[in-house]
């Protein structure tokens, strides 16, 4: 069964650091890519980062380069998003989805996911 298992989520100032974790089971990150996520209620989840690691491809959006740093450990089929210089725009509910590599479409765009974690929320405010 695969399943996604987000944390690390909580209340930090604005310029601050989080990082959320992402654990994956039921498949290796080997074939498959991890993309993070974020929705404000009321709108669309829209892309923030995704890796493939097997690769050593990562794409960003670009209000988060420069900002946040998405990173993959094999060996505990982790994959990871350090973000710093937190601003109060960042809040929201992220997610980890997976897909497999090698197809197309966008790997910033939520439909071409297949699994997805239950989110962890993040609130930027002072």
């Amino acid at each position: 069964e695969v399943q996604l298992v987000e944390a690390g989520g909580g209340l930090v100032q604005p310029g601050g650091s989080l990082r959320l974790s992402c654990v994956a089971s039921g498949f290796s990150l080997d074939a498959y890519a991890i993309g993070w996520f974020r929705q404000v209620p009321g709108t669309e989840r829209v892309g923030v980062s995704a890796s493939r690691s097997s690769e050593g491809i990562t794409y960003y959006t670009p209000s988060v380069k420069g900002r946040f740093t998405i990173s993959s450990d094999n060996a505990k089929n982790t994959v990871y998003l350090q973000m710093d210089n937190l601003k109060p725009e960042d809040s929201a509910v992220y997610y980890c989805a997976a897909r497999r590599t090698g197809y197309g479409g966008s790997y910033l765009m939520s439909v071409t996911y297949s699994y997805w974690g239950q989110g962890t929320q993040v609130t930027v405010s002072s």
